[in-house]
């Protein structure tokens, strides 16, 4: 993938993320409102292994809702970001040396 190209789908999702996360359902998703209705939810909000790095997908410190979701969206894109291109970097092929051009 060209780099011009990874920066246009990077640009598209930071978008998308700072305009449209402010308009997310405030209301649980599916998986936490049936936990809820049959009861067992509280069994899942014991103390968590690691602390979130953004709470409820919030920023925390901004008071504005709508913001601080949009701030957590941006920041969650580039997290996702980082961490694939850098396994994607991790795991790339290289070329033997003294070859150039040769497709394998």
């Amino acid at each position: 993938m060209k780099g011009r190209d990874m920066l246009l789908g990077l640009c598209a999702a930071l978008l998308l993320a700072l305009l449209i996360s402010p308009f997310a359902s405030p209301w649980p998703d599916g998986l936490e409102k049936v936990a809820g209705d049959k009861g067992f939810l509280q069994k899942g909000e014991g103390k968590p292994v690691l602390a979130a790095p953004i709470p409820d997908y919030a920023w925390p410190g901004i008071r504005r809702e709508g913001v601080a979701t949009a701030v957590a969206g941006v920041a969650g894109t580039l997290i996702v970001f980082a961490v694939s291109w850098g396994v994607a970097f991790l795991l790339r092929k290289t070329t033997p040396p003294g070859c150039a051009d040769c497709r394998q």
